[in-house]
């Protein structure tokens, strides 16, 4: 396993990869800049510069989520919200079969492990508010803004 920090403009992010696959791309309160000559690394870099530059809107590198079946599921769900778009919570878990299964999908969206990937900040409270965030709702904020789901005058709401 190789890994390597890349800084974002919302901050670090610790890259790992396997032999053919991303397998983590978490945010880090490491700030230094660890580029690697690891090919998958260099690619997820490259892809993450695009997105963050407003020129990428689906990634292609491959990613390896591991977790449970119903992580997983979760997951699978998370990369089928298009750029630019959110969904709530209780959504989700209807697109999971069951609405009381919102807490537990809450929960997965939580471990996901590849944010912004796999796009755990497109699903959003009921009532639009920006719930729950294992980056922090700042991070959150920051990455609807940049896919245009949010404007700035919007947040004076949820103040």
């Amino acid at each position: 396993m190789e890994t390597a920090v890349y800084q974002s403009p919302i901050g670090g992010i610790k890259i790992s990869v396997d032999n053919a696959a991303i397998t983590e791309a978490c945010f880090t309160e490491d700030n230094r800049n660890d580029y690697s000559e690891n090919a998958l690394i260099n690619q997820c870099i490259n892809e993450m510069d695009a997105y963050f530059q407003g020129n990428l809107k689906q990634f292609s590198i491959p990613i390896k989520l591991t977790g449970t079946d119903f992580q997983n599921r979760v997951w699978s769900e998370l990369l089928k919200i298009p750029f630019g778009k959110t969904i709530s919570y209780s959504e989700l878990a209807i697109r999971l079969g069951d609405l009381k299964c919102i807490r537990a999908a809450g929960t997965a969206n939580g471990k996901n492990k590849i944010p912004i990937i796999v796009p755990c900040h497109r699903v959003i409270g009921k009532d639009g508010s920006l719930v729950g965030f294992a980056g922090g709702l700042e991070k959150k904020e920051w990455l609807l803004k940049h896919e245009g789901i949010i404007r700035s005058e919007q947040m004076k709401i949820f103040a």
